[in-house]
């Protein structure tokens, strides 16, 4: 099959189209044919040599997939079945194996090109703002880069579970696609503190900055309060004040979604499918597909979405949709 391969590790724009072996299935698991390919901040990682795939995964970059299944193995499933995936890498490429309880229905509505750009955004809110921190009705939540593809799905749920949500972004642009999706305290983090506006008032916390944040977020967050750190693009390493975190009651958690074993996937594949789709198929929650590659140009939509003009997300497109 035909595969992104990253010819120089030094170089994490060396992504060239080539050809690898198709990958073989084992018990539990189907092959789908790839027709489109989630492109994630993570996959940045990955080329970078920052983020490698956990024991056993794929080395092949890419999250999430959508397509049809070629191979239904001794799974339940039917060949010619449409699906998405929730992967652990493998998503650059023609074919995919993967365990039958990270596949996900398409929703209604949503072509396999729209069904890829929400797949990881999906679970990783899901599971993130109500499955860790269980976000609810009347609270407040804090979401930084809410105009970023986590960011815009993130605000969705939020308003749908009932919460009020605050984000951060660093224009004006990018704080009105915030306001559109919902959001109703908007702050660019250029030029105000979100700390002070927000100064003991979220419930919640949803957080890809990580060290350059902790001060600021622990003064944001209410008594009680839940951070999930999820990302860790202003560094790893922070000093914090264990007063403020005792006196307030916090919780500081950080998660992964990747290196989750196959039966943890499944129950957030499964929960994130009975909540979070039908919002998909009714409209409360919307894709926001910022645009598509074809897959010979990730590298190009690595650039793109590396430059942080992107808003939502951005998919790599493998095959025709029959």
């Amino acid at each position: 099959m035909r595969a992104i391969q990253q010819i120089d590790t030094d170089d994490p724009r060396s992504l060239e189209l080539g050809d690898v072996d198709k990958p073989e299935l084992s018990s539990g698991e189907v092959l789908i044919k790839i027709h489109a390919a989630g492109v994630n901040r993570a996959d940045l990682l990955q080329a970078r040599g920052a983020y490698p795939p956990p024991p056993g995964a794929s080395e092949i970059i890419g999250l999430e997939c959508t397509g049809t299944i070629e191979d239904a193995g001794d799974t339940d499933y039917q060949v010619g079945d449409k699906v998405g995936a929730l992967l652990s890498g493998g998503a650059y490429a023609e074919y995919v194996a993967v365990p039958a309880g990270q596949l996900l229905p398409i929703p209604e509505g949503y072509s396999l090109t729209e069904a890829a750009s929400v797949i990881e955004v999906a679970c990783t809110v899901w599971s993130n703002l109500v499955m860790e921190a269980g976000l609810h009705e009347g609270q407040t939540v804090l979401i930084h880069g809410g105009a970023g593809g986590i960011g815009t799905f993130a605000i969705q749920v939020a308003k749908a579970l009932g919460a009020k949500v605050a984000v951060t972004a660093g224009s004006e642009e990018k704080l009105e696609t915030c306001r559109k999706y919902g959001a109703d305290i908007l702050i660019n983090y250029r030029e105000q503190d979100f700390a002070e506006e927000l100064k003991n008032s979220c419930d919640v916390l949803l957080d890809i900055i990580g060290a350059k944040y902790l001060k600021q977020n622990l003064k944001a967050l209410a008594k009680d309060g839940h951070m999930v750190i999820i990302g860790m693009q202003g560094g790893t390493k922070a000093e914090i004040n264990l007063g403020v975190l005792t006196s307030k009651r916090l919780t500081v958690q950080g998660t992964t979604l990747r290196s989750r074993s196959p039966e943890a996937k499944a129950e957030i594949v499964a929960d994130t499918v009975k909540h979070v789709w039908p919002w998909l198929e009714d409209g409360t929650v919307k894709h926001h597909l910022h645009g598509t590659y074809p897959l010979a140009e990730a590298a190009k939509a690595h650039e793109a979405l590396d430059s942080g003009e992107v808003t939502g997300t951005l998919v790599l497109t493998v095959a025709e949709e029959s």
